[in-house]
C-alpha cells in the first residue's frame, strides 16, 4: 500500500468515497472549502451524487432525505455552517437515521474568523439542537486518523442509525501529511428495512418522521435512543494514554492540540517533571474509564483546549474530585506553543504542591 501526500480536508473525501459514500450535500465555508470541492470532482466518478445545496439548512435537509432512502450520505461545514445545521440533525438524530457530518471548526461565535478552533466542542459533544441526543463524535489528531475513522464512520452511523461527526479544525482540514489507505473487510450491518425504497406491492409503506404528538409514544423514543448511547458507552469509546504509568501531572487534549501537548510531555520529562497525556479519540462518548487507569502518582490534571474551556467539564466529571483539575486554552485562532504548556504545567504543580504543603 503506497503512501499519498495528501491535505486533511482532501483524505477525508477519498476516505469517504472508499467507506461508500453514495451522496453528498454541502455548501462552501471556510476552512473546509477543498471537501465539496473534491467531492464536486471525484464522486461523481465514483458512481455517487455531489449536490452543492442553496444553504446549509437546505443541505441537512437533504442528507435527511438521501439517509431516510437508506443511502450513505454526508454533509460538512465549518462552526457557523454545523450551526446552521442544527435544527437537521435534532431531526435526524430524533428519526434514527444514519449520516456523516464533518465540522472543520474554526473560531467564534458569531462568523468569528477562519483560523483553526476547538470551541464547538459543547456543540458537538451535548446536542446542539432541541431534545435529548447525542452525536457519536470522533476527533482524529492526523491525517491518517482522520481517514481511517472517516471509513469507519459511515459503518457506524449505519449500525447504530444514527449521525457520527467528525470534528476537526483548520489546521487537520489545510495541513499535509502521508496516508495510507487500507484495504479493509466489509462489516456485517444490519439490512435497511426502514428505509423509504418504495413498497413495489409487497409491503406496507415506511414512514420516517420525528413528529410523535402522543407522549408514551416519544418518551419510548427517548428510551430507545439512550439504551442506544448506553451501547456507545459499552462499545465505542477510545483515547490513547502516552506516558502516564508514573505521571504526576496529566494533559487532557485531543484533536491538533493533543500533538503540541505531546511535545511537551517530551520537554518535561527531559526537565525532569513526569507528566503524561490523555487523548480522547471519541468526544462523546467521552471517555472516562481512561482516568479509572491512572497511577497514584498523580497529583493533577491539566485540560489544554484552544477555547476558553469546554471539555474541562468532562474532565472533572471523569476526575471525581480526586485530583485538582487546571486548564490552559486559546482562542479565537490563536494556537499555543509547546512552551507555552509546559509553563502552564510546571505553575500548576507549584500550585498543587502549595496548598499541599509539600
Amino acid at each position: 500500500m503506497d503512501k499519498v501526500l495528501m491535505k486533511g480536508n482532501e483524505a477525508l473525501c477519498a476516505a469517504a468515497i472508499r467507506g461508500g459514500c453514495q451522496f453528498f450535500f454541502g455548501y462552501p465555508i471556510t476552512p473546509q472549502n477543498e471537501i465539496p470541492e473534491y467531492m464536486s470532482r471525484e464522486l461523481g466518478r465514483a458512481g455517487g451524487t455531489f449536490l452543492q445545496a442553496e444553504s446549509e439548512v437546505a443541505a441537512i435537509n437533504m442528507v435527511y432525505g438521501a439517509a431516510g432512502a437508506g443511502a450513505r450520505v454526508m454533509t460538512s461545514s465549518s462552526s457557523p455552517g454545523i450551526a446552521l445545521k442544527q435544527e437537521g440533525i435534532s431531526y435526524i438524530c430524533g428519526a434514527e437515521l444514519p449520516c456523516v457530518i464533518v465540522n472543520i471548526s474554526r473560531g467564534g461565535p458569531g462568523l468569528g474568523g477562519i483560523q483553526p478552533s476547538q470551541a464547538d466542542y459543547f456543540q458537538a459533544t451535548r446536542g446542539g439542537g432541541n431534545g435529548d441526543y447525542y452525536l457519536l463524535v470522533f476527533a482524529p489528531a492526523n491525517i491518517q486518523e482522520a481517514a481511517d475513522l472517516m471509513i469507519e464512520a459511515f459503518d457506524l452511523a449505519d449500525l447504530y442509525r444514527m449521525p457520527v461527526m467528525i470534528l476537526g479544525d483548520g489546521m487537520l482540514g489545510q495541513m499535509m501529511e502521508p496516508v495510507v489507505f487500507k484495504e479493509r473487510k466489509p462489516r456485517d450491518l444490519p439490512q435497511k428495512d426502514w428505509a423509504t425504497t418504495g413498497t413495489a406491492g409487497k409491503r406496507k409503506p415506511n414512514i420516517i418522521n420525528s413528529l410523535r404528538l402522543d407522549p408514551a409514544e416519544l418518551e419510548n423514543l427517548n428510551i430507545r435512543l439512550q439504551e442506544k448511547y448506553a451501547q456507545l458507552k459499552a462499545n465505542e469509546v477510545r483515547y490513547e494514554t502516552h506516558q502516564t504509568e508514573d505521571a504526576e501531572l496529566v494533559f487532557v487534549a485531543y484533536g491538533t492540540s493533543s500533538r503540541i501537548v505531546k511535545n511537551a510531555v517530551a520537554v518535561m520529562r527531559a526537565n525532569g517533571l513526569k507528566a503524561g497525556l490523555i487523548r480522547p479519540i471519541t468526544l462523546w462518548p467521552f471517555p472516562e474509564q481512561a482516568f479509572e487507569e491512572l497511577p497514584d502518582s498523580l497529583r493533577a490534571l491539566m485540560s489544554v483546549e484552544l477555547s476558553h474551556g469546554q471539555m474541562i467539564d468532562d474532565v472533572k466529571i471523569a476526575a471525581r474530585g480526586r485530583w485538582p483539575v487546571g486548564f490552559y486554552g486559546r482562542s479565537g485562532g490563536m494556537i499555543f506553543t509547546q512552551q507555552e504548556i509546559v509553563e502552564a504545567g510546571e505553575k500548576l504543580l507549584r500550585e498543587v504542591s502549595h496548598v499541599s504543603g509539600v
